[in-house]
């Protein structure tokens, strides 16, 4: 009887530490590294999203450290891997780090959704809803966010109006790299909370060791003044362009109608953007950054949707 009792004590014990040893690795698969840390534009971007909330009276959202840590797995998974390959878009993963490959929109479903991102690779257990931004030089955070405030469909997220008017959002994470920008919101309160740890500056120019990729990483930013301070060239060694944008997403059968309109207003440098059967109207361009952002002013005074596009 008592070696049998020993037996059964045993096993317990064998059965709980294999119970153990299994749950370790899912631990470890969603940690978040503890030198994580968000870039001094991404908590810049971060500010803004909230002063243009408090503008409306709308509560602040706090920042969380497992969106963090997916917006920027996912910006650098997008401009190393290019995973928006047709006939997937910005919103697709690749299969080049630690989680599942997705191409969006072609494998959402009811089972499988990208929004579960957040509890695939960190704590976090709800839901994450993102809103990315592209262009084709280093992304101007001034851009970012009027470009999101222009777009209904953007702004929605940013306001909590349409589909999202009456959720609250209780977490939110930015991620900013090279030609890519994103914010990712939660419905539910992140479990790391937003500790200060997260909003300590850090060189986010190395590529994470999770994703692979041929392409050699850019050389490391050696202080936070030559991080702040733009480039004065672009990719192809010209000096950058600043264009005024009043309108986005407009179908090419409508280009002339509102060139013509723009044009009748006293603004003669209108010009029309390209892409996908779509494009965007500008009104002004200049290599001068300072110029580009009084004439901005002045020009969101008559329409209050313009923003700054560099190129």
């Amino acid at each position: 009887m008592f070696r049998k009792i020993c037996v059964i004590l045993m096993t317990t014990f064998v059965l709980i530490a294999l119970s153990g040893n299994a749950q370790q690795p899912q631990k470890q698969l969603n940690a978040i590294p503890a030198n994580f840390r968000i870039s001094d534009e991404e908590m810049r971007l971060y500010q803004m999203i909230n002063e243009y909330r408090e503008k409306y009276h709308l509560p602040p959202v706090p920042l969380s450290v497992s969106l963090c840590y997916v917006a920027s797995a996912h910006v650098k998974d997008l401009f190393f891997n290019h995973p928006d390959q047709e006939p997937c878009n910005l919103y697709s993963w690749s299969d080049k780090g630690p989680w599942k490959a997705f191409c969006y929109p072609k494998d959402e479903n009811k089972k499988n959704s990208v929004w579960d991102k957040p509890k695939e690779i960190t704590p976090y257990k709800g839901k994450g809803y993102e809103i990315v931004y592209w262009e084709n030089n280093p992304v101007d955070i001034d851009s970012v966010i009027n470009f999101w405030k222009s777009v209904d469909y953007f702004n929605s997220f940013l306001m909590n109006t349409g589909k999202w008017q009456g959720n609250k959002w209780e977490a939110i994470g930015i991620g900013v790299y090279e030609n890519y920008a994103c914010a990712w919101f939660g419905q539910i309160p992140d479990p790391n909370g937003q500790s200060q740890p997260v909003i300590i500056k850090a060189d986010t120019s190395a590529k994470p060791s999770a994703i692979k990729s041929a392409t050699p990483a850019k050389p490391p930013i050696l202080n936070s003044a030559t991080a702040a301070m733009p480039s004065a060239l672009n990719s192809e060694g010209k000096p950058f362009t600043y264009y005024i944008i009043v309108k986005s997403n407009v179908p090419l059968k409508d280009t002339v109608k509102l060139m013509k309109f723009f044009i009748d207003k006293g603004l003669p440098n209108v010009r029309f953007f390209s892409n996908d059967g779509k494009g965007r109207i500008s009104v002004f361009e200049t290599s001068k950054r300072d110029d580009a952002i009084a004439k901005l002013k002045e020009i969101k005074a008559l329409y209050k949707d313009a923003w700054l596009l560099k190129n």
